[in-house]
């Protein structure tokens, strides 16, 4: 049962292993060891780690003050690998809900936080929805995958008792689970309709700010619109980010934010040329060359794609502003 450990202990003693490296073993404990043989992808990272550390203690010997990789950081090392290989996964979590009270209606708002899994997550953004968003987005989906969703049920909608709190604290676990099996189901999580649910709503109210010249609350939403897109990456089109750092770009133009509008129009700009984006391409060119000038930033290699691009379209749409190109993108 135990081989895979036998492998590399000799090898570390005939390798004149410290006495670190050896203690590593027993603080790791042969349990974590039991599955690793040396043609195992982790098995032969974490003896790269180990002996990287072995030949460093042997070349450093020598040097006055020199000090080789610690068991502290043998560990460090050992659960990063073990990090890198554990899959990302989206997490929902619906922690609260409030009631919105008007004249003629009232309804249950929940927040819906979107998290990743893999690594500790920092970022902890959310959005609200009520129940007759996640009706329509349920419908939606079956319209596209019927099929596909024949197990995946979304919470009934109440008859009565709407508002009592046990009956919102029942179907805010039953929207919570109703996510995650949709996260499940592979074509799903791959859909243009999963990320637009989280996002849309912000987006469209981000534009009509940006649009009235409220640029600040107008790049506040944005940004939580690009948090989650950033989280919904791994199973979306690399180009879902564009529309967000586009307009990013253009509120933090006008907020006299240089920097921010340069490096939100930078990140936007690969995609856009790989993807063949080309509403996007000359105005995202044309304001990172301002702006670059206006930052001392070298922009002759910009300024070289804008010109051939220009050239090459001869053309109105060569012509518009991103943030023409941006304040269209909703109407």
């Amino acid at each position: 049962m135990f081989a895979e450990v036998d492998f590399l202990l000799p090898a570390l003693v005939c390798q004149h292993a410290n006495v670190q490296h050896v203690l590593l073993l027993a603080t790791l404990g042969r349990p974590a060891w039991a599955f690793l043989t040396p043609h195992s992808p982790a098995g032969a990272t974490l003896a790269a780690l180990i002996f990287t550390g072995i030949k460093k203690s042997k070349r450093d010997e020598d040097l006055p003050g020199s000090s080789s990789l610690t068991t502290k950081e043998l560990q460090q090392n050992w659960r990063a690998v073990k990090q890198r290989e554990r899959p990302v996964r989206l997490l929902f979590e619906i922690p609260s809900t409030r009631i919105v009270e008007h004249v003629l209606h009232k309804y249950v708002l929940y927040q819906v936080v979107v998290m990743r899994s893999g690594s500790f997550d920092s970022r902890r953004v959310s959005v609200e929805r009520r129940y007759s968003d996640f009706s329509r987005f349920h419908h939606k989906l079956l319209e596209e995958f019927d099929e596909e969703l024949e197990e995946v049920q979304l919470p009934r909608k109440m008859l009565s008792g709407n508002f009592s709190p046990e009956s919102i604290g029942e179907r805010r676990l039953a929207l919570q689970d109703y996510l995650a099996k949709l996260y499940a189901t592979r074509c799903v999580r791959h859909s243009p309709c999963f990320s637009a649910f989280f996002t849309e709503q912000e987006q469209q109210r981000a534009h009509g700010l940006l649009r009235a010249g409220q640029f600040r609350p107008a790049a506040e939403l944005l940004q939580t619109v690009l948090d989650i897109q950033e989280k919904l990456l791994p199973w979306q089109k690399p180009t879902l980010l564009v529309p967000a750092l586009a307009a990013l770009a253009v509120c933090y133009r006008d907020l006299d934010e240089p920097e921010r509008a340069f490096s939100a129009a930078q990140r936007a700009l690969p995609p856009v040329r790989r993807y063949g984006l080309t509403r996007y391409r000359a105005p995202l060119l044309e304001l990172l060359v301002d702006l670059g000038y206006q930052l001392g930033r070298p922009v002759a290699q910009l300024q070289d794609e804008l010109t051939a691009l220009r050239d090459a379209e001869r053309g109105e749409a060569s012509s518009h502003s991103l943030k023409e190109v941006v304040i269209q993108e909703f109407l």
